[in-house]
């Protein structure tokens, strides 16, 4: 197997906790920090011969009940190709290789596993992940209402704190480490150093995996994100970046934040209609970072804004509510979303495709929740269901569902439900 996603999700960790759960033995493989590895791999990638060679390496025999982890894979790419050879010629042992940038790192000059490995994409913490260490109670009451058959309302007792400890969880996102200070040590100044020690690796990735060129190009993109998505118009703008910026000077920059997992491109799609990837525009998209916390970060706001409604934060407030649900949302449906406009007379943020049915969605970051463009979808498209993430409970309004956006994990359920 291999285990994807960006740096600091928690894949290492994960792997070793599965290991010592489910394995008598675990050995771990680090490319990066053991140097040694990559003549292992140099010139004869046999199975046998490499399990010999590793447990030299790690002082054990290491039995077939061991679970081998190759950390930070995509710094050798001779072991990815290995596990063509694992799959075929020795079953028996289970390795699984981790790695940020797999789809970056990996040359023509080497063949890929192409069928003989599973994949599996790790995400940022979800706020269920995020509730689940902050308050054992407050579990309970979440679960019990989104497991019921029926739409309900939340009772206040438990509405108030789910929504308090959701502002939490927007300052802090879900990269493990940061969410695990703020829970810990409820020290904000400490959070956000972790957060700003994270963008500061995503950076040196920047420069290390990629030429001169293409790396300066990568982080002014990635600097334009925050003001992009502070604009009422989220559309993405080229000239944002610098002026007289065009399309083809930062394609490859733009495909390199995507393969790397720190952003995710949702693209404007021209007809409701299904299929709707049959009707993307590719020149119009929105850019979305991998994890709210990061954004907050990235864009440099001040913790106390969101938490004390700051009204000078008003506009970036939807930003970051918005960026949450892509999240959210990319979890769950993957790349079936889409957003939609109508000749300037409306702009529904998200679209997506469930069950043969499009559903058009709007965000709210508060309780103000007139939405002129989601009535006038109804009108011209009559979908059978309409969503809105807000701060307002839940609640089932003839064909509008209204969703608490710490409750945004449960979207396919409630829909299933209706």
């Amino acid at each position: 197997m291999i285990l994807t996603g960006a740096r600091q999700v928690g894949k290492t960790t994960a792997l070793k906790e599965f290991g010592k759960l489910h394995f008598k033995n675990v050995a771990y493989f680090n490319f990066e920090l053991q140097q040694d590895l990559h003549q292992i791999f140099a010139s004869d990638i046999q199975p046998n011969n490499i399990i010999e060679k590793l447990a030299l390496l790690a002082g054990e025999v290491l039995p077939e009940e061991t679970l081998v982890i190759f950390d930070e894979a995509q710094a050798c790419r001779p072991a990815i190709t290995s596990l063509k050879y694992f799959c075929e010629a020795a079953p028996e042992y289970v390795i699984v290789a981790a790695g940020s940038l797999l789809g970056l790192s990996l040359g023509h000059s080497h063949s890929f596993p192409v069928g003989k490995v599973d994949f599996l994409n790790m995400f940022p913490l979800s706020f269920e992940e995020f509730l689940l260490a902050a308050d054992k109670n407050l579990v309970a009451a979440y679960y019990n209402y989104t497991n019921q058959t029926s739409i309900t309302q939340i009772p206040a007792v438990f509405f108030n704190p789910l929504m308090n400890l959701f502002k939490q969880y927007m300052l802090s996102g879900g990269m493990p480490e940061v969410a695990e200070i703020l829970h810990k040590e409820k020290d904000i100044e400490a959070m956000q150093i972790v957060q700003q020690n994270i963008l500061n690796a995503y950076r040196m990735d920047f420069s290390k995996y990629a030429d001169e060129k293409i790396s300066i190009k990568i982080n002014h993109l990635w600097d334009s994100i925050p003001s992009q998505l502070a604009r009422e118009n989220k559309k993405f703008l080229y000239q944002t970046i610098k002026s007289g910026a065009r399309a083809r000077e930062y394609e490859a920059a733009l495909l390199w934040l995507q393969q790397a997992g720190l952003i995710y491109k949702i693209h404007k799609i021209t007809k409701p209609a299904i299929p709707l990837k049959a009707y993307q525009d590719l020149s119009a998209f929105k850019l979305f970072l991998l994890d709210v916390g990061l954004l907050g970060k990235l864009a440099n706001l001040f913790p106390q804004a969101y938490i004390n409604g700051d009204r000078l934060f008003t506009e970036f407030k939807g930003a970051l509510a918005e960026n949450y649900i892509a999240q959210c949302l990319q979890m769950q449906v993957g790349s079936n979303l889409f957003y939609w406009t109508s000749n300037r007379s409306a702009e529904v943020d998200f679209l997506v495709e469930y069950q043969n049915n499009i559903i058009p969605i709007e965000v709210k970051s508060d309780l103000n929740v007139r939405s002129k463009s989601l009535t006038y979808y109804k009108k011209t498209h009559h979908p059978k269901i309409r969503v809105r993430f807000s701060a307002k409970n839940l609640t089932l309004d003839d064909d509008l569902l209204n969703i608490p956006l710490f409750m945004a994990d449960q979207f396919k359920t409630l829909l299933e439900e209706l």
